[in-house]
């Protein structure tokens, strides 16, 4: 984010002048120099690497099993599900290529909804008003 007047704060857009410096210090924050150090750590140790990524599939898959679950229920069913799939991410590219695709068929409907929802509240204006 860049400062246009004390105070203000003003946010960039791909494209900007200093959009991409912006961006890559934000993936260069000392958590996350930190957390790849020790990531680089766990992959020198075999046995530790296996076990890291054992234990980030069962959680991934575990979150990913609880939002399937809670999908018919009322609540972030749904939600809970790319989460897991988004922790799966980390560690293969199959389980990132599939949250990648439901993420934008999530996005497409929701801007369907929306489309649909203006339609009808736009029909409803267009109605003469009717005395009961």
């Amino acid at each position: 984010m860049s400062t246009e007047s004390p105070g203000q704060q003003r946010i960039l857009r791909p494209g900007e002048p200093g959009y991409e410096q912006a961006d890559d210090a934000r993936r260069s924050t000392p958590v996350r120099g930190r957390a790849a150090a020790v990531r680089e750590a766990i992959r020198q140790r075999p046995g530790l690497d296996k076990a890291y990524r054992t234990g980030v599939k069962v959680i991934g898959g575990t979150t990913v099993g609880l939002g399937v679950v809670l999908m018919p229920l009322p609540g972030p069913g749904t939600l809970i599900a790319l989460g897991g799939l988004a922790i799966l991410g980390t560690e293969s590219e199959k389980a990132r290529k599939l949250n990648d695709h439901a993420v934008r068929a999530a996005k497409a409907a929701a801007a369907a909804a929306t489309r649909r929802r203006d339609a009808r509240r736009a029909a409803r204006e267009q109605r003469p008003y009717r005395a009961q």
